[in-house]
């Protein structure tokens, strides 16, 4: 048994903070939490001061497979597996040292990260509890066709989707529309006819998976919301000349149930952005509250590893740029916690700190709720009970 006390504790859900909790962990799982700093007998105890604890944060758009560099196309395709993996590997360390306990991985390729999936499960220092896509269905030479995912036609993405259930995956990821990574893609334009999408979403649910969107685009979003995804990655309503947070599809996503995977935060000292991004950051913050005051579950994902600026480990970043977005501290941490762990199909059992919980929790500097920036210096990292960071 282990008995973690700090100074104060964010549960994941409640308004505020819980004054000198001791957190009591018995074979990987919360046994119990008590306020007030209460006697622990017959365990070992894990004094963290003044810091504050937290659930451990879940990254709900991942690529572990991206290695952040300024040629993440090139190197990727030029590794072998054994290499590749071993970058897959670091990323998820580099995840999981700032206080990321599990990432839904969303741009695999080969299905290696299925491999990694299982090392974690064994072994908590290893990295993160992985949830993973596998490489994300797209049109031939589509967005991130590069990846393995090439499908085409109804009956190509029905085997697709069969495909990635018989591996044992945990999710469905489509590249809805194109994306800026890939060259010759369009983020504007949708890859897929309403037919193809509607087929994904009924054959993976009908095999019990999740499916998720990528989509930036207006575009994208009206179609993936009208075929039944569960989640919509990035969700930022652009068109080319700007923004268009369509009231209609807003209406249907709450309808539905649908989520946003918002795709946020950056490390500092990167290029500014490009000029036709930078003017539409006023719209964009003024669209993600119309989203809010709308209902729409949002839920926290970094992007990692598709930019330098967006490195393996800058998931905290996120944190504070939702608050920069017209959150609140609050509503960033739970959309990092206990929102985000509904969303990886894992609400269950982690994003919480609560008896019964998986025992992955994060130490923080200060006081969170106060000033969401103290999420980016992380003391320590226990996962399923054991201190790993």
């Amino acid at each position: 048994m282990l008995a973690v006390r700090a100074r104060a504790l964010f549960d994941g859900v409640g308004p505020g903070l819980i004054e000198r909790p001791t957190v009591l962990i018995e074979n990987g799982r919360i046994a119990a939490v008590s306020p007030g700093g209460v006697p622990v007998v017959g365990a070992e105890v894990l004094d963290l001061g003044t810091a504050t604890l937290l659930p451990g944060f879940i990254d709900t758009h991942t690529h572990l497979a991206f290695d952040a560099s300024d040629d993440v196309i090139g190197r990727l395709t030029a590794a072998d597996d054994a290499t590749l993996l071993e970058r897959i590997r670091a990323a998820a360390r580099a995840s999981l040292a700032a206080g990321v306990t599990t990432v839904r991985d969303l741009g695999d390729r080969g299905y290696l990260t299925l491999r990694l999936r299982a090392e974690t499960a064994r072994d908590p220092a290893a990295g993160p509890h992985i949830v993973a896509s596998g490489p994300p269905i797209t049109t031939t030479r589509g967005h991130c066709w590069f990846l393995g995912g090439q499908a085409e036609g109804v009956a190509g993405v029905r085997a697709a989707v069969r495909e990635r259930a018989e591996r044992g995956t945990d999710v469905v990821k489509v590249m809805v529309t194109g994306g800026d990574l890939t060259p010759g893609s369009d983020p504007y334009s949708v890859q897929y006819g309403r037919d193809e999408l509607r087929a994904v979403v009924d054959e993976a649910h009908r095999r019990g998976l999740p499916t998720a969107a990528h989509a930036h685009a207006v575009t994208g979003i009206r179609e993936a919301v009208a075929a039944g995804f569960d989640t919509i990655e990035h969700c930022f309503f652009l068109t080319e000349s700007g923004v268009d947070f369509d009231r209609r599809v807003i209406e249907e996503m709450v309808r539905r149930g649908t989520t946003a995977s918002l795709t946020l935060g950056a490390l500092p000292g990167g290029p500014p952005p490009p000029a036709h991004i930078a003017r539409r950051i006023p719209s964009l913050i003024a669209g993600l509250g119309t989203l809010r005051e709308a209902g729409v579950t949002m839920a926290l994902g970094s992007d990692s590893g598709i930019f330098p600026v967006k490195a393996h480990g800058s998931y905290p970043y996120g944190v504070t740029a939702m608050t920069d977005f017209g959150f609140t501290p609050v509503q960033a941490l739970r959309a990092a916690t206990s929102t985000a762990a509904v969303v990886c199909g894992v609400g269950g059992r982690k994003g919480r700190i609560a008896a019964g919980y998986d025992a992955d929790l994060i130490a923080v500097g200060g006081d969170p709720v106060a000033d969401a920036g103290v999420v980016r210096e992380v003391v320590a990292v226990v996962r399923g009970g054991v201190r790993v960071g």
